[in-house]
């Protein structure tokens, strides 16, 4: 990575863009990609001028979520991400379709980079970017080239969830990058586990989503999504965490 021509462009593809929200949660099927998805929508539903990145490089599905299916974007000095509901969109889907793109060591480093250093995003008040999943070094990676990054961070009421993200959260406390606060997704029932998490980590706690068949019925429908429980419970914590 080191001496690579393409890190220094990077920091140029962003520098238009107002502010970076990495969702992470440190384990896969937490809900992660809805949370991102969804926290886009409702930041263009409020009239904030946002991107979507989706960083999963070897299960993405964002676009599955919102219901895109745009054409290759346009190149203009770099790709232009197409404009779908409102956002700004772009993923290694269109470069692999919907056939399985297995990546490893150098391969994950390589694909990041050029993924982060080819997308001329513009100007944006927000980037939302559903970061890799788990701690290895697809997130490693990440965290090192998006320097002002600020992450958003997704677990369930799970133990074994708890756990999880309780090591990512020491990872990123050891990086020492800035943490909007942790938000409790598909809650079933009462309990303060993610809630306690958080404040013995001393980071805010942004509230709970619902368990929300729903959003089931919704995928690949934005206006839909819009519409559920669950969507509806984080345009709350947008107002109140990344709006006031």
């Amino acid at each position: 990575m080191k001496g690579d021509p393409r890190l220094s462009v990077i920091d140029r593809r962003l520098e238009k863009v107002g502010r970076i929200i990495a969702v992470t949660g440190g384990k896969g099927g937490i809900g992660k990609s809805m949370v991102s998805s969804c926290l886009a929508l409702n930041l263009a539903r409020s009239g904030q001028k946002v991107g979507l990145l989706d960083l999963d490089l070897t299960g993405p599905c964002d676009h599955l979520i919102l219901g895109i299916d745009s054409p290759f974007p346009e190149e203009e000095f770099g790709l232009v991400p197409p404009l779908a509901s409102g956002i700004r969109f772009m993923s290694i889907t269109y470069f692999t379709g919907e056939r399985p793109a297995p990546l490893r060591g150098t391969d994950v480093s390589n694909a990041l980079i050029e993924l982060l250093a080819i997308v001329q995003w513009g100007e944006l008040d927000f980037l939302v970017i559903d970061m890799p999943p788990g701690l290895g070094d697809a997130l490693l990676d990440a965290l090192r080239l998006l320097r002002r990054a600020e992450f958003l961070v997704v677990s369930t009421a799970s133990r074994v969830v708890l756990e999880t993200v309780k090591r990512s959260l020491d990872l990123l406390g050891q990086v020492g990058v800035p943490i909007v606060g942790v938000l409790e997704n598909m809650r079933r029932r009462e309990g303060k586990g993610v809630e306690e998490l958080a404040l013995q980590n001393g980071l805010l706690f942004l509230g709970s989503l619902p368990f929300d068949e729903e959003l089931e019925e919704a995928l690949g429908d934005a206006e839909q999504l819009t519409q559920t429980a669950a969507a509806s419970a984080l345009m709350r914590v947008v107002r109140n965490a990344l709006l006031t």
